[in-house]
């Protein structure tokens, strides 16, 4: 049985300055925004999360609230306004939450959430139709070169962790290729299937079924190591291209959440991470987790927020 963890509670409320003494969580329960619609990847870990978290702290009840739109930015200003009452959490993803803040002035400051852990760290990847010429990022390369501004790459959209990943590949290459942004990714899969789209832009965990199925072939994908489930794909850097990126999707509180509550949310989620039975559900739905708690996941989103300023200073994204 997982260890479980009292959630600070003093005669059936919460122990913590200046937070409502109203019964705790046996009157409501946690509610995890998910900025994102139903089916998508925030909203598979928010429901897995929400599924096994309550096993970590007695009597607690979770429940996922889709609240999509504007590519996150509704979801993520719904969870910084809320409450700071322990009955709030949302998904959070590292690069279009700081995305948004650097291109525009959404109504939240990306520095002002509190980050409790990240779950998933899904690399992106550069896919091609499993017939293409093209073995390896070194082809592509060629090819540009070949062709300037010809080869149509098709990502999320403007500013996102695919297009991102696409300016810094076009930057360590020192080549330019044809941005085609899509609003999702499973239109950028189907022009890859019929021909119209030489090279695809997607998260690795996003191309495995087509993968496996030996419909595309990956040239490489963008996390700092191999993801083993993607089999002998290569990384970016092992193809002589410095350059990383993907989805590093995790867990936040509204900002200042008093100290003690963060801590035991950290416990809780950390023993969560460890959990056999939250591994094997993981695995089954191909989730490419990266359990980073408390300080190292609060140092991960300000290195991302940093790196992605210096590139804005360099090569604005939206101009």
């Amino acid at each position: 049985m997982p260890r479980r963890r009292a959630f600070l509670l003093a005669g059936g409320a919460l122990a913590a300055p200046g937070v409502a003494r109203a019964a705790w969580p046996l009157d409501r329960p946690i509610e995890i925004i998910v900025p994102a619609p139903a089916a998508s990847a925030h909203d598979a870990i928010a429901r897995l999360v929400a599924q096994h978290l309550p096993r970590q702290i007695p009597g607690a009840r979770c429940v996922a609230t889709n609240r999509p739109g504007a590519g996150g930015q509704i979801g993520f200003e719904a969870l910084f306004h809320a409450p700071a009452d322990g009955y709030t959490l949302g998904m959070v993803t590292a690069t279009p939450l700081h995305a948004m803040a650097i291109e525009r002035r959404p109504r939240y400051d990306p520095e002002g959430f509190t980050f409790l852990a990240n779950i998933v760290d899904d690399p992106g990847g550069f896919w091609v139709k499993a017939n293409s010429p093209w073995t390896s990022l070194a082809d592509l390369q060629m090819a540009a070169r070949g062709a300037p501004g010809e080869i149509g790459i098709g990502t999320t959209g403007i500013g996102s962790d695919d297009h991102l990943l696409v300016l810094g590949f076009e930057s360590a290459a020192e080549i330019t290729l044809l941005h085609v942004p899509y609003a999702s990714t499973g239109p950028i899969q189907r022009d890859l299937l019929v021909g119209t789209l030489a090279v695809g832009a997607f998260n690795a965990s996003e191309a495995l079924p087509l993968l496996r199925g030996r419909r595309i072939r990956g040239l490489a994908q963008a996390g700092p190591e191999r993801w083993p489930a993607a089999g002998t794909l290569p990384t970016f850097r092992e193809g002589g291209f410095d350059v990383t990126g993907g989805a590093a999707r995790g867990i936040a509180a509204p900002p200042g959440l008093p100290a003690e509550i963060t801590l035991q949310f950290e416990l809780a989620l950390k023993d969560m991470l460890a959990d056999p039975g939250f591994l094997q559900e993981a695995e089954a739905q191909m989730l490419p987790l990266r359990p980073l708690v408390g300080l190292p996941y609060r140092r991960r989103m300000a290195a991302d927020h940093a790196a992605l300023q210096a590139l804005w200073q360099r090569r604005p994204w939206r101009d």
